[in-house]
């Protein structure tokens, strides 16, 4: 049996001073509460905003859940009271949110059993177009990304305070969203839906591949000899600066090393040590390097330019035939 809980559990305890209160008859429902549902859910709660139900397929997340957020009652997805919540946050993984718009429009009656609703989902590569079936039903529908990293609810909470989030629906939904994110300090921005792929793509370029160039950056430094409880804390310090460099400067400005100096000689000494420690490395460097060498010649303009481009090109595709001899 599911017990009711307490008034405090729907977050009116420590309520952020300058966010007021939404009226009562607001109630959230979190439904897939993952990484980012456990973490946005404990920061709503936190802000004022009142968190019912806690949604999922097994009961023992939704109870695990609930005791990280510390609001709301453990529901599954066919439980009549969801129909209560007044807002649907939708946390699944990405692949999901279709499927569960699709079950969640089945329930209740009639064509409009959700007049009334606002229904969000938190998935970076999907407009909020994925939750048509309750748009149909009568519901408000929008999507609200946060473009940060969120390994773990613990993470989430302490990195999804005040970043940035991507918007995009109807304008009842965004009313609801940009409220949300005023409450975590947080700053919003629209974002064409028909282009959501390409804004999620621009997530992962920078997100996980700088964790596995980090990673492969870690096995290099062993292999010369610098320990982990060295190469990790450098590399933070060492990135850290990179992008704040990126945002002070902007790309072409922030840019250093080799390429840019037109360091072919380091290059080759690269391209050498690769071929010999981690040879199936080569291909990204390469790659790298060519998208470097645009990055660096980018603006550049005049009969100058164009001789030191057509040097570049020849340098890089001379880098690339070098005969792959391992150093002794």
């Amino acid at each position: 049996m599911i017990l009711s809980l307490p008034r405090a559990v729907f977050g009116e305890v420590g309520l952020n001073p300058k966010m007021p209160k939404r009226k009562q008859h607001t109630r959230v429902a979190i439904i897939g509460p993952g990484r980012i549902g456990q973490a946005m859910g404990r920061l709503l709660a936190r802000s004022g905003v009142p968190i019912a139900f806690i949604a999922a397929r097994n009961p023992a997340a939704a109870r695990r859940a609930v005791r990280f957020i510390g609001a709301g009652a453990p529901v599954g997805l066919a439980d009549p009271r969801l129909q209560s919540a007044s807002v649907l946050l939708i946390t699944t993984s990405d692949s999901a949110v279709v499927e569960v718009a699709r079950e969640l429009a089945q329930r209740g009656k009639g064509t409009e059993a959700r007049q009334g609703k606002v229904v969000l989902h938190t998935c970076g590569s999907l407009p909020a177009a994925a939750l048509l079936p309750l748009k149909l039903r009568g519901a408000a529908i929008g999507s609200l990304h946060p473009y940060q990293t969120v390994p773990s609810p613990q993470a989430g909470v302490r990195n999804l305070r005040g970043c940035f989030w991507a918007l995009e629906g109807d304008r009842r939904a965004l009313r609801v969203a940009r409220e949300w994110v005023r409450r975590l300090d947080g700053v919003s921005f629209s974002i064409r839906p028909q282009e959501k792929t390409l804004y999620h793509l621009s997530a992962f370029i920078v997100c996980p591949t700088v964790v596995t160039l980090m990673a492969q950056a870690t096995r290099l430094l062993k292999q010369a000899g610098v320990p982990l409880r060295i190469s990790r804390p450098m590399l933070r310090q060492f990135v850290t600066e990179t992008a704040n460099n990126f945002a002070d400067l902007g790309a072409r400005k922030a840019l250093t090393g080799p390429a840019v100096r037109g360091d072919w000689e380091t290059i080759r000494r690269h391209l050498t040590a690769l071929r010999s420690s981690a040879p199936e490395f080569e291909p990204v460097y390469q790659s790298l390097l060519q998208a470097m060498l645009t990055l660096a010649g980018a603006g550049s303009t005049g009969r100058r330019s164009r001789k030191s481009k057509s040097k570049v090109k020849g340098q890089y595709a001379k880098s690339k035939s070098e005969p792959r001899e391992a150093v002794s």
